[in-house]
Formats: C-alpha cells, structure tokens, sequence
C-alpha cells in the first residue's frame, strides 16, 4: 500500500515509529513533502548512543513532523527484557533478541498516543529486506487492528527515489536534514538499553574486518583490563535483585550489568551471519553486555534448579520463543501460552551466582550453595565420590541389568548385522 491510498483525505493523520536516524529522517521529510501531517513518537528506550535523547523531538520537527513526542518506554523494556534472559531466548550465532523483544513494545507505547492525536496511521522506516517491517506490523495488527500500517520501503514511489541508504544520505543534505555526515555513516545501528545492532553500510562487506565499529556499550574485548573482575548476582523468584550486594530495581540490574560487563568486553561484538525471516542472510554485529552477564547468571541457577525432564522442556520452550521474538510473533498465543510456562520454572530460581568476567569471556565461580540461599537447588550430595548421601551404589545394579535388556537385545539382533558394524 503507498501513501497515497492511504492518505485519501485532509483528516487522515500519520503517527511514525521513529529513531531519529537516516530513515527517520528521511521518511519523515518525504512524507510531509507530500502534504501529510505527520507525528514522530520516540519511544524512550534507554538508547545508549543518544547523548540527550530529548533532542530527537527537535530534530524530527526539523524534518518536517508537525509534531514529535518522545514517549516513556524503559520499565516496559525491562520487564520484556526480563521474560527474555528467563526464556534465555537467543537467537541463531547465540545472540540476544534484543531488537526483536524492542519492537512490540515500542508499537504498544507509541499507538497508547494514536486515539488522543486522531491517528489511524503508523508508518516506519523498516527496510522491506528485513525482520523489523514484519515486528511492527504484526504487533500493530494484534494491539489495533483498525490501525493501518504504512511502510515506505514497500512504497514503489518511495523507492524509485530511494533504492538504497547512499541516496537517502544525499537527499538529507540536499536539504539539510540533521542526519550524521555522510562520511560517519559507515553502518546503521539501532539502539537501545537491552543492547545495539550494527548493520548495512560497510559491514555488509565481509572482506573488511568489523574491527572499524565503535561500540556503543562497553570495549572489545581485548581492550579490556588485564585482571578479572568479580560480580555476585542474587536472584529471587526469576528476579534479579541485587548486583553485588546492592538492591536494585528491575531496569538498574540491567544498566548495572550492562556498565559491569561493557567495560569488561563481555557482550561486545557478536558477529553473526543470520537467516532473516523474509529467507535471505545478513551480516550483524551484536552488543548486548548485560543481558550476557544476566543470562549467563540465570543459566547457571538453571543448572542447579532444574531436573532432566524439566530442563529437556525448558529448552523447547526457549527454543519457540526466541523464534517467536526473531519473526515477530512476542503478542501471539503461541508465546503468551509458552511464557505461562516459563513462569512455573521462574519461580524456582532464588539464589546466589558469582562470576568472573574477563577479556569478554563469563566463568562461573562461587553459588551459595545453601538450603536458605538456593531452597530449590537440586544439587545434593548425592553425587559425591565421596561415601556420603542417599544413592546407593548397589541400587544401581538393577537399574543397569533393566537397561542391558534392551541393548543386548540391538546387539544380537541388529549390530551384528549392520553392514557398517559386521565384527570380523
């Protein structure tokens, strides 16, 4: 659909999703070229390479945006952020969803602005190549689906003007548009306090190292200090509550562990090659230093907590909903169904986890391995080598003359006459 269906009168109102980046900018400016009104909404994010993110407002004006907001979005973020490391919902390479789980919870903040405003539209800067497009429109059907959903990268008119980011970038100086200068914008890179992802320009070229990326949340790991750093990371009930001995809310465990791991190396520079959903690869580098250190911890008292059978559904269950996230389907029954699951095992996970960091890597150290610190631990000195706890060793002898049945029945009925295997 273009803008030109959808603008079929003086009272239909345009409302972006915005960054303030070179698509931002650019659609925004086009748009209003073209006599629509148009409202930009920011949503506040946490974005970590926005020095005063208030400035986005003036900086949409001055593309053209009758109006520009930028609306609260961090306690939203962080407590999807939080479903995210108790999924431990990574993605193929073993990043962090980190733009996946941003989306719906930027469309579900900006359209809470659509009624008050007379917005009927949404429109976005996401390229018709990518994940982002499908994220936006499939939450914005399943929150309103009377909102329509307008994309300029689907647009012909809009991309026989702009095939790609080069001619953007000269359309923007033509006209003056406060965009980083050309000579800046070697990649794009999207932004916001669960983690960054750098993208397109030169690092869409493979033969050039990515080294030239300027991280945006910490060093690389090996401009980290040369001793190892200790943090302690207290859970209870599937919620971390305090960073090495001080409580703190829900987003502050989040930007505590993201200074922590950042200046660390820990989460800085993932390089992926992924299969988007639309069926094609891209190249991205990934930072998402906190959510490592979170989730790193989390997986540990998982360990601890969870038995085999749990763990085996568990990982199906991670499994479903990092796809979900990836291909936009965070609101669906599917995920909302699993989520409810999660939460049974989230509510086992209380205790203690220190670990060390260094040079970008994450080493377990020390748990407070007690019944009060960790009460559903399962780790027990059953296991020892030692002769202590309740398994006895005989015990096992039936247990393994009932699985031999089985195997002595494969080895004279099957093995031997295996064309592979035939014993001499």
């Amino acid at each position: 659909m273009n803008w030109s269906e959808l603008h079929t009168s003086d009272n239909v109102v345009f409302g972006g999703a915005v960054s303030g980046g070179l698509d931002s900018c650019t659609v925004t400016h086009w748009l209003a070229s073209k006599g629509i009104k148009v409202n930009c909404f920011t949503v506040d994010l946490g974005q970590p390479d926005e020095e005063d993110i208030s400035e986005l407002s003036q900086r949409m004006l001055a593309c053209g945006a009758e109006s520009a907001m930028l609306v609260p979005g961090q306690d939203d973020l962080a407590d999807a952020g939080l479903k995210v490391i108790q999924s431990q919902a990574r993605y193929e390479g073993g990043y962090w969803n980190t733009t996946g789980i941003a989306r719906p919870v930027t469309v579900e903040a900006i359209l809470r602005e659509f009624d008050s405003k007379g917005i009927s539209v949404l429109f976005h800067g996401a390229t018709g190549r990518g994940n982002d497009q499908v994220r936006f429109q499939l939450a914005a059907n399943i929150i309103d689906p009377t909102v329509n959903v307008y994309a300029p990268w689907r647009d012909p008119e809009f991309l026989e003007s702009f095939p790609g980011r080069q001619e953007m970038i000269k359309y923007c100086e033509n006209f003056n548009l406060p965009i980083r200068p050309a000579q800046e914008s070697r990649y794009s890179t999207d932004a916001n306090f669960l983690g960054l992802t750098h993208e397109a320009g030169d690092l869409e070229d493979v033969t050039i190292s990515p080294s030239f990326v300027e991280p945006g949340m910490g060093v690389w790991p090996w401009d980290a200090p040369d001793t190892p750093e200790y943090v302690t990371i207290e859970w209870e009930s599937g919620v971390p509550v305090s960073i090495n001995g001080d409580k703190v809310p829900l987003r502050e465990a989040f930007l505590r562990s993201n200074e922590i791991a950042g200046r660390n190396g820990v989460g800085i520079g993932t390089h992926v090659v992924e299969n988007r959903f639309v069926g094609i690869k891209s190249r991205g580098i990934y930072e998402s230093p906190g959510m490592d250190l979170l989730g790193s911890s989390y997986e540990f008292l998982l360990q601890f907590v969870l038995d085999r059978r749990a763990r085996e559904y568990y990982d199906e269950l991670s499994t479903l909903i990092s796809r979900q996230i990836y291909q936009g389907y965070w609101l669906d029954s599917a995920t909302r169904s699993a989520l409810a699951s999660i939460e049974v095992f989230s509510s086992l996970m209380s205790g203690k986890i220190q670990l060390k960091v260094y040079k970008g890597n994450i080493f377990f150290d020390t748990a407070e391995d007690t019944v009060e610190a960790m009460p559903h631990s399962l780790y027990t000195d059953d296991g020892s080598m030692e002769g202590i706890g309740s398994y006895d060793h005989m015990d096992a002898e039936g247990f393994i003359n009932v699985l031999g049945v089985s195997a002595r029945n494969v080895g004279n009925r099957q093995y031997k006459t295996d064309d592979n295997r035939k014993t001499k």
